[in-house]
């Protein structure tokens, strides 16, 4: 399962949580005030992720020139 940072309105904390795919826009009980006001935020490394495989795609087109699997 997948590790999601969440942020909490009530009282401000952030925390993360393993939760299954299909709940993870659902909100989530905040382990400081026990509030359920709480949000997914954008995860950093997800952004990140997405801009190493762009670049890694460009880049492993010209690998495959070196004789690689066919």
């Amino acid at each position: 399962m997948p590790l999601y940072e969440y942020q909490c309105n009530e009282c401000g904390e952030g925390f993360e949580k393993v939760v299954p795919f299909s709940a993870s826009n659902q909100n989530q009980t905040c382990p400081i005030c026990q509030s359920q006001d709480t949000r997914k935020k954008i995860s950093r490394f997800a952004s990140f992720g997405e801009a190493l495989g762009a670049a890694s795609l460009s880049a492993s087109s010209s690998c495959g020139s070196r004789g690689g699997f066919s």
